[in-house]
């Protein structure tokens, strides 16, 4: 029997994607690291036994989350394994986000795979090593990552590819995006910086620019062999609305990977809804509404974006906290956000990025600071 798909009914009871920081330990100084990762685990990093209990009260939601192990480095944590397998016993479908280091072998991603992984997302955030290598502070990296997207084919596991666009690459988009062409990817994820933790020093491109960015992914999803979204620009959903397209739709001729982690986070249509009479629309999961975030601590919170604590494990259940958490029942409920955000006709399909408004504004309802759109 086929799952039911996530629908508006479960953003007040259950995530879409529960984003585990495994470790803050990471051999990168990558320029944006929300994290500010170290190279060593962080004292107060959560014990094996504890990690596991973590995913025990995540398959107590009334629909299992995807769980996204993340940090820092994930493979630098020696129990890797052993947490993955016990959500893929617990029926939890299971996504990693390894660095490119030379902890991510062959090796690395076949355990992976016989853990439970069903897919692996890796970060490339330019169309060749010189742009790539600055940005992630490693020589070399650039070139690792290539050989960690063969590794992937090699092994079927589907690939989402994460770039982050900041003032140094916004410019390259249509070169990233040409070298991804032939990478069998299932997924270009292009990030907008939210200034938090390292990327405090990056510069964020302009609200004009990003709809420059907009157009140039829009027009690439429509002939690329891969799905193209958005983390942290839900407005980028509105825009291809507007353009009469469907932010959620797969390119045809993309390979199919039914049973891959970013494969069912994607599946966030809704038959027969509409905006602005563009057809189908998203669900509009975004920070807290469908997301959930849990640190290397124990930490709670919306987002990996969003630090705003909502409570720790195993003191709080995330279960309860998800569920219970006023910032959490604010955030599923956009009619709550303020200025252009909570007047916006497609405030229930983007509702802006409430991880950015928060970095900015100190407000995590606030209107979206690097949206131009007229409501």
């Amino acid at each position: 029997m086929r799952p039911q798909p996530y629908t508006p009914e479960d953003f007040p009871k259950n995530p879409l994607m529960f984003y585990y920081e495994v470790t803050r330990a990471c051999d990168l100084v990558c320029k944006h690291c929300r994290a500010s990762a170290q190279e060593d685990p962080a004292p107060d990093e959560m014990s094996t036994e504890t990690a596991l209990a973590l995913i025990e009260d995540v398959a107590r939601f009334p629909r299992k989350p995807t769980i996204c192990f993340t940090g820092g480095d994930p493979l630098k944590r020696a129990d890797l394994f052993e947490i993955i397998r016990r959500a893929t016993d617990l029926g939890i479908g299971s996504a990693l986000t390894p660095s490119a280091t030379p902890l991510a072998t062959f090796e690395a991603f076949k355990k992976a795979k016989e853990a439970g992984v069903s897919a692996i997302g890796l970060s490339i955030d330019g169309p060749n090593a010189e742009v790539h290598d600055a940005f992630r502070g490693f020589d070399g990296s650039f070139a690792k990552a290539m050989e960690m997207l063969r590794y992937a084919r090699d092994l079927e596991l589907p690939v989402q590819v994460n770039t982050s666009i900041t003032r140094r690459n916004a410019h390259l988009v249509d070169e990233i995006a040409e070298v991804l062409a032939d990478q069998g990817i299932m997924m270009w994820s292009v990030f907008f910086l939210v200034p938090v933790g390292r990327g405090v020093e990056e510069i964020r491109i302009t609200p004009a620019e990003y709809r420059q960015v907009f157009a140039r992914l829009y027009e690439r999803s429509q002939t690329m062999p891969y799905s193209v979204r958005t983390t942290e620009a839900p407005h980028y959903r509105r825009y291809v609305l507007e353009q009469g397209g469907n932010p959620t739709a797969a390119p045809k001729n993309r390979p199919s990977f039914p049973n891959s982690a970013f494969a069912a986070a994607m599946k966030t249509e809704r038959p027969g809804g509409s905006a602005g009479g563009h057809g189908r629309a998203p669900l509009g999961v975004t920070d807290g509404r469908g997301i959930m975030f849990v640190g290397h601590n124990g930490e709670i919170y919306p987002a990996g974006f969003l630090p705003v604590l909502c409570g720790k494990f195993p003191t709080d259940s995330v279960v309860d906290v998800y569920q219970n958490s006023p910032v959490f029942k604010a955030l599923q409920n956009p009619d709550n956000y303020k200025g252009i955000c909570g007047k916006c006709e497609y405030r229930h399909i983007c509702g802006g990025s409430r991880s950015r408004a928060y970095a900015l504004t100190g407000d995590y309802l606030a209107a979206e600071p690097d949206c131009d759109f007229e409501k």
